[in-house]
């Protein structure tokens, strides 16, 4: 297996990081067209009279550059490493996977449970990538 392949999940993981960004501005946008916003609003963050679907956006994108950072490390040390193999490159798309499901629950209908189980399964797996580049094999 070519160790290059670790590369797709990641780049697919940023690729989502990216739409959620974009996904900000027009919110932000429309909502100040919309008369519900103003550019106070924003100038520390997001003020409490900000409507939710617009801070939601957000909330996704800082979620995508927290716990992801452990996954993106892990990747990158198992390229290093040239430890990659089918297990490790499995979890690292399920991770993906997971953490796509969560962002689209959390930016559109945004059920609290739903995006709760997503978020602690892709939790698991990032734990489980690390158990597997320290103990698997």
């Amino acid at each position: 297996m070519s160790q290059n392949a670790i590369f797709w999940p990641m780049g697919a993981l940023a690729l989502l990081t990216f739409i959620v960004l974009t996904l900000i501005p027009f919110r932000r946008v429309g909502a100040a067209r919309a008369g519900e916003v103003r550019a106070a609003d924003f100038k520390y963050g997001e003020s409490a009279s900000v409507p939710g679907f617009v801070s939601l956006a957000n909330r996704n994108y800082m979620n995508l550059l927290e716990m992801p950072v452990l996954f993106y490390v892990i990747c990158l040390m198992v390229y290093v490493s040239a430890r990659l193999d089918v297990v490790f490159l499995s979890l690292a798309w399920g991770y993906v996977g997971l953490r796509t499901v969560h962002s689209l629950v959390h930016v559109s209908y945004n059920n609290v449970m739903h995006r709760l189980a997503f978020f602690t399964l892709s939790n698991f797996v990032v734990v489980a990538m690390w158990v597997w580049f320290f103990f698997g094999r």
